[in-house]
């Protein structure tokens, strides 16, 4: 089995509005966000994927991202916690890059494994598909 990993990072605004405590009030985070695909097979070049159209599709999602205010995004539901905001990220990439879906749908084995974004250093959520 062959894993890579690419990276991005965002900058954005948001507040929990079902939280209890200082996260409810609007706060910023410089968000890290890391991207993996998984597979057995590699292509002709000896690569699982390429690197460039890994990091294109997360930079291109991270973008939307990037400097807004995330509770005016509806798919969070007035709560985009770390969680949420891991699952939109799969998301937009899977739409960008079809054939990472878990279902294998589009051939290839190279599927889009996980994303882990971290608020902080410390402060990582992932959101993979079962």
């Amino acid at each position: 089995m062959f894993e890579v990993r690419v990276e991005a990072d965002f900058s954005a605004a948001h507040f929990l509005k079902d939280y209890h405590g200082k996260c409810e009030r609007l706060h910023g985070h410089n968000y890290k966000v890391y991207a993996h695909v998984r597979g057995s097979r590699l292509d002709a070049g000896g690569m699982l994927l390429d690197f460039s159209e890994l990091k294109k599709a997360l930079r291109a999602v991270c973008g939307e991202l990037d400097h807004r205010n995330l509770n005016d995004f509806d798919v969070f539901r007035q709560n985009p916690s770390a969680e949420r905001i891991a699952m939109y990220i799969y998301d937009g990439i899977t739409r960008q890059l079809p054939a990472l879906r878990k279902d294998g749908t589009d051939g290839g084995d190279a599927r889009l494994y996980a994303i882990d974004v971290f608020e902080t250093d410390t402060s990582r959520a992932r959101f993979y598909p079962e």
